[in-house]
């Protein structure tokens, strides 16, 4: 059975396309075949009256197609309703095929289309689509809002309706703002907001409609990037800077002296102030020189600095303070920047993820299991499913992890997700007063329970234990000093000792730096005969995985068999039902070779020591990922054209195999995890990504349950 569900906003202002984004994403974590269908495209509200200037808001339906506004309202003109709809169920007929659940974006109710709600009443019951309505309080108290909801639910049949299911509440606890008004004050949240009383709202009680959601207001899932606020304003760029990445989440319109502007300057707020304001221009790029990381500077009145100006302000400008002019005076340029919509960008990935995620965690888990009741035909791990399933097993593991690498930006800022996240308690290496200075100067909140470590304090601890270990290598007190110099070998030494549960590194530090310790303490497990390695390749569909593709140059048969069994146990821990398919240049005994019989009789040893397993070689790529070719060169193979783990024959291989498709089809991996250690440590790439960092960590959390 298909669910289909639309999603209709009580009034502007609901945020339907991010709770359509977070269903979206909740439902791919469950592992659904989940589309997004909008069968009527409306124009962004980031509209410049003058200039007719447009923002390109996020499109979820990628593969649909819609009918326009204009189209719509031409054929509702000339009494063609039903045309409409005929042609609205057309397209969704042709987009349902093969998804277990549709979720269809209603229209959204302004001044210029008062008739919204018919409109998404006709197409709701044309589709025979179920109703969530999704609605922000405003500025109503809990008994108005439920009012307003039951007025609503008017349109649709009334609360009583069997296809009007229930009710996301979105943006709780949002501050007072306009009607399009962007970035309220921070000082105007709500201390005292209880959430108690939204869910104890009689409107949930005894009937079928139900409260789906309640997601909280955050004022960093509608910053915007300093590039948006450009784009919208088509303002002149004076200094480009950081702006494609740069947020703001306030706004302070200046034309106060310097002693009483100080105050406002703060990380991630976006200035506003006359082009002539010279002191206030100085005093703004001495802030950001000084480490506050501001959103950004605008100049009104057209004016702009003279060169003298400009060269005092050099430094501040090449460390990446955007710097915008406009025409308008301050007056006018407020108005202009508070009618700008925060609807997300296609362009900005970072923030969709962060929505999508957020909303995600808030829906209503007993309503998303109902989702996945008939939808277990399928075993195949997308990649939502599988972070989500990592975020899941972390969180049930609660390790500490401990990161060498403590003064990198990109790792306090993983640290500080995990903590607020519970995907780990983490603990940083390195200089505590360098560490919060860097977290202050990047607007980083830092949790309570994320620990940091200085070096200097805790380094003679591990001298003696770090030489009884190794004294059979002829380790001295001298040169054990020395070497945990390198806060990875002490990190090292304090996984050794029990003190952490794991260890992520390589942000900084190369692979060989923070193996090579891991190899000499930590050593390989019991039951292990070698380290290798795996990378979860995230295809659009699935997770494969790779082994090995880090450590093992030149395995032999035996090795390569071991290394079969162990990525198969890691892809099983991580709920991949793992098919093994061993890879050669040849598929069965088509080809001969030294090459070729290693992989068959690494194959032969792995299924005698595993026969638990399903693991098939000598297999080439095509024949071990495609059905087609599976069906002609290995017709009767368990593995063929659907495997999920694929051990390569030696590090040649391998490494090139992954780097080739990660590159060529734009994947992301995450990797390379550890395997055969006797306690989880794992690597980065040195061009690891915040989130790289934090699912690595999660990995290794899991592990860490995994080798106790």
């Amino acid at each position: 059975m298909q669910h289909k569900i639309m999603l209709i906003p009580v009034g502007a202002g609901a945020g339907l396309t991010s709770v359509s984004l977070g269903l979206l994403h909740a439902c791919q974590q469950k592992g659904i075949r989940v589309g997004h269908f909008k069968p009527i495209s409306q124009p962004s509200r980031n509209s410049m009256a003058k200039k007719n200037k447009t923002i390109d808001a996020i499109s979820l339906s990628q593969n649909s197609t819609s009918v326009s506004l204009s189209y719509v309202e031409e054929k509702m003109g000339d009494g063609q309703h039903s045309a409409v709809l005929e042609e609205i169920v057309a397209n969704f007929n042709d987009f349902k095929k093969n998804l277990d659940v549709v979720v269809i974006e209603g229209l959204v109710p302004t001044p210029r289309q008062p008739y919204a709600g018919r409109i998404n009443r006709d197409v709701a019951q044309a589709l025979s689509a179920d109703i969530v309505l999704v609605a922000s309080p405003g500025n109503d108290t809990a008994e108005e809002f439920e009012d307003r909801i039951e007025v609503s639910a008017e349109t649709y049949g009334g609360i009583n309706n069997k296809h009007l299911i229930g009710c996301v509440i979105n943006k709780l606890n949002c501050p007072d703002q306009d009607e399009y008004g962007i970035l309220p004050k921070e000082e105007e949240i709500q201390s005292d907001f209880n959430l108690n009383d939204w869910l104890s709202l009689d409107i949930f009680k005894g009937r079928k409609f139900d409260l789906l959601g309640t997601v909280m207001w955050e004022i960093d899932l509608i910053a915007p990037r300093v590039c948006d606020i450009s784009n919208y304003l088509d303002a002149k760029v004076l200094n480009e800077g950081e702006m494609a990445h740069r947020r703001f989440r306030s706004v302070a319109f200046c034309a106060r002296t310097v002693s009483n502007l100080v105050s406002y300057l703060v990380p991630g707020r976006l200035i506003v102030t006359p082009g002539d304001r010279t002191d206030i221009i100085i005093a703004t790029c001495l802030s950001a020189l000084n480490g506050t990381k501001l959103g950004g500077l605008i100049l009104t009145n057209g004016f702009e600095p003279s060169e003298q100006v400009w060269e005092l302000c050099k430094q501040a400008l090449d460390a990446g303070l955007p710097v915008l002019s406009v025409p308008w005076d301050t007056w006018q340029t407020s108005r202009h920047i508070m009618s700008f919509n925060p609807e997300i960008p296609q362009d900005d990935i970072q923030r969709q993820e962060k929505v999508k995620q957020h909303v995600a965690d808030n829906l209503n888990s007993a309503w998303l299991e109902k989702l996945t009741a008939k939808n277990n035909s399928y075993n195949l791990l997308s990649p939502p499913a599988f972070r989500h399933k990592l975020t899941e097993l972390s969180r049930k593991a609660n390790k500490l992890i401990v990161l060498p690498e403590g003064t990198d930006i990109r790792t306090i800022k993983a640290a500080a997700i995990c903590c607020e996240r519970k995907i780990a308690r983490c603990l940083l290496i390195g200089n505590k007063e360098e560490i919060l200075q860097i977290a202050e100067h990047q607007g980083i909140h830092l949790p309570d329970s994320l620990l940091i470590a200085d070096p200097e304090d805790i380094r003679d601890n591990y001298v003696a234990p770090m030489v009884e270990l190794r004294k059979n290598k002829g380790l001295t007190d001298v040169v054990a000093q020395e070497q945990l110099k390198d806060n990875v070998v002490l990190g090292t030494m304090m996984l050794q000792m029990d003190e952490v549960d794991g260890l992520v590194s390589g942000a900084v530090n190369t692979t060989a730096n923070t193996i090579r310790p891991a190899l000499q303490l930590i050593k390989t497990a019991p039951d292990s005969s070698l380290v290798s390695s795996i990378f979860f390749m995230l295809l659009p569909d699935q997770v494969l995985v790779y082994g090995d593709c880090a450590i093992n140059p030149e395995p032999n048969a035996e090795q390569l068999a071991d290394i079969a069994i162990q990525s198969a146990d890691s892809a099983k821990a991580f709920d991949i039902e793992p098919r093994v398919a061993m890879i050669s240049y040849s598929t069965g005994s088509s080809g001969l070779g030294a090459n070729v019989e290693k992989v068959a009789e690494a194959t032969r040893l792995a299924k005698a020591k595993r026969p638990d397993l399903i693991i098939d070689g000598p297999l080439q790529y095509d024949a071990a990922i495609m059905e087609n070719v599976a069906k002609k060169k290995a017709p009767n193979s368990p593995v063929a054209g659907r495997a999920t783990v694929f051990v390569f024959p030696d590090l040649n291989t391998g490494n090139t195999t992954y780097k080739a498709v990660q590159r060529s089809a734009d994947l992301v991996s995450i990797g390379p995890m550890l395997q055969g250690m006797n306690k989880p440590v794992n690597d980065l790439s040195r061009g690891a990504l915040v989130d790289d960092i934090v699912y690595t960590i999660a990995l290794t959390a899991i592990q860490a349950t995994m080798s106790r």
